[in-house]
C-alpha cells in the first residue's frame, strides 16, 4: 500500500504517504513506521534481527531458562544431603 502511494506520486515523500495511509487505516502513523521497518528487515532490504530470527532466540532464551532451573534445583538438591 506505501509502495503503491509512493508510486503514483513522486512528490510524495515516504513520511507523507505514512501519515495519509494512516489516517485512512485509522492507526498511528508510527505503528505503520514500525511494520514498515520490521517487512524491511524481514525482506533482507533494511539490516536487523529478522523476525523468524527474533522468534529463534525466544525460544532458545526459554530453553536456557528451563536448563538452568533444572541444575539449579540438581545443584541444591547435592548441596542438602
Amino acid at each position: 500500500m506505501l509502495e503503491t502511494a509512493l508510486e503514483a506520486d513522486a512528490e510524495l515523500s515516504e513520511f507523507e504517504a505514512i501519515r495519509q495511509i494512516a489516517s485512512k487505516q485509522q492507526i498511528a502513523e508510527e505503528t505503520l513506521r514500525r511494520w514498515r521497518r520490521r517487512a524491511q528487515v524481514d525482506a533482507g532490504q533494511r539490516p536487523g534481527t529478522t523476525s523468524e530470527e527474533h522468534a529463534e532466540l525466544k525460544r532458545t532464551n526459554e530453553l536456557l531458562k528451563s536448563a538452568s532451573a533444572f541444575f539449579a534445583s540438581e545443584l541444591d538438591r547435592t548441596t542438602t544431603k
